[in-house]
């Protein structure tokens, strides 16, 4: 159960992070390289955050 709860909460976290980016790239005055660094966080906040859920087990 504890993993199924885990599963599901970073899913809507994942797609909202996703959501957002894509949200943003759809401007037409925003470019690609406007949005990198969101992109750059986002990937490090996804990745700490499966990394947390799975990962460190103390």
């Amino acid at each position: 159960m504890n993993k199924i709860t885990t599963i599901i909460g970073l899913s809507f976290a994942i797609f909202f992070l996703v959501g957002l980016a894509t949200t943003l790239t759809r401007s037409m005055l925003i470019g690609f390289f406007d949005v990198l660094p969101v992109y750059i966080l986002m990937i490090l906040a996804i990745s700490m955050m499966l990394y947390e859920a799975f990962f460190d087990k103390k």
